[in-house]
């Protein structure tokens, strides 16, 4: 195991989910990681050393539904703090209700103070500078509300050939990170609990057929290029956005997911069917919601683009330590595909 991951002392973790996604918190005991900018740390992470984004999301201490968030000093001046996303599969630069669960153990823990009625959270990402509004009573945060990147369009109604269902149309836009959004009528599925399983296979094929289709650069981040993840959407009778981010190896975020919802409202800004000033939900496979609202509008390089405003809540329901042990045999982890499915090998 390299130098990054044999730290002294625990690892301490706070256990925090967002409309039901777990997005646990790092909030002491982790190492240096290099770099002059979250971004430069995040690459870190991703290019030469992944010992401890291993160690914290792959069995037996992590697994396959949830993410691990470090929480780290800001490299800007205008930021209270700083976290980087570790998935299984990688280092990700920004995830809307994984910011909820860390403004959130950021302020009910006190690492920055609690303003009532609400409270200003800055937090330097490797996608920008993420601003957070807490509604907060009693201590507690009540609602998050987060003023996210400017979300644009990279391509709209994109045909894309698929090995298991023909060409489907895709749209492909920026909203923190790259998606690509398909409406999900087009693979014959309705985002429901019983077909986790099939629209989580289903999003990764998907994903892995847009290889060499499309090609995406952030034009003002260095590294923001690849299409992180494939978000089916339907519409409810209500008006909802129904939204269902699928993530590798293999499963479903159980959040609205709020880059993913910042990404479709650029979508529908593009094509003129939300304005400024305008609000819709999005609802989440297991009914959780978020509110996203266009609040502005940007250019982003050659994009026309929205300035999103997600809100949502999240909850923190306990705490945990980790240690590395150097006799451990499984410290780097591990997975298996009767939980984490077929895709197991490419992590």
């Amino acid at each position: 195991m390299s130098d990054i991951a044999l730290w002294n002392g625990a690892l301490e973790l706070l256990l925090v989910h967002c409309q039901g996604e777990i997005g646990k918190v790092i909030v002491g005991g982790a190492p240096e990681i290099p770099g002059a900018t979250i971004l430069d740390k995040m690459n870190y992470i991703n290019n030469v050393d992944d010992s401890l984004r291993r160690f914290v999301t792959l069995e037996p201490r992590g697994h396959v539904a949830m993410s691990v968030n470090l929480l780290l000093p800001p490299c800007r001046p205008d930021a209270d703090a700083a976290f980087i996303v570790l998935q299984p599969d990688r280092a990700h630069p920004m995830s809307g209700s994984n910011c909820i669960c860390v403004v959130t153990a950021l302020l009910e823990t006190g690492r920055v103070k609690m303003v009532e009625p609400v409270s200003v959270v800055r937090l330097d990402t490797a996608a920008g500078l993420i601003t957070a509004r807490a509604r907060c009573e009693n201590g507690r945060c009540v609602s998050v509300s987060l003023d996210n990147v400017p979300a644009f369009v990279v391509e709209l109604d994109m045909k894309v050939k698929t090995s298991d269902y023909g060409i489907l149309r895709a749209d492909i836009a920026f909203g923190g990170v790259f998606y690509a959004l398909v409406d999900v009528a087009q693979i014959g599925l309705a985002i429901v609990p019983e077909n986790a399983r099939a629209l989580a296979e289903a999003g990764i094929a998907i994903k892995a057929d847009l290889r060499g289709q499309i090609k995406v650069n952030h034009p003002e981040i260095p590294g923001l290029d690849e299409v992180a993840y494939v978000m089916f959407r339907a519409r409810d009778a209500d008006g909802a956005i129904v939204t269902c981010t699928t993530l590798k190896p293999g499963r479903v975020d159980r959040s609205p997911c709020g880059t993913g919802s910042s990404a479709n409202l650029a979508v529908m800004f593009e094509r003129n069917e939300v304005s400024v000033g305008d609000s819709l939900t999005s609802r989440s496979i297991i009914g959780g919601t978020f509110e996203a609202e266009a609040i502005g509008e940007a250019v982003v390089g050659k994009h026309r683009a929205v300035l999103p405003r997600i809100t949502g809540k999240a909850w923190i329901y306990g705490r945990e330590q980790l240690r590395v042990n150097p006799d451990d045999p499984f410290v780097t982890g591990f997975a298996l595909s009767d939980t984490w499915g077929p895709q197991v090998g490419e992590l």
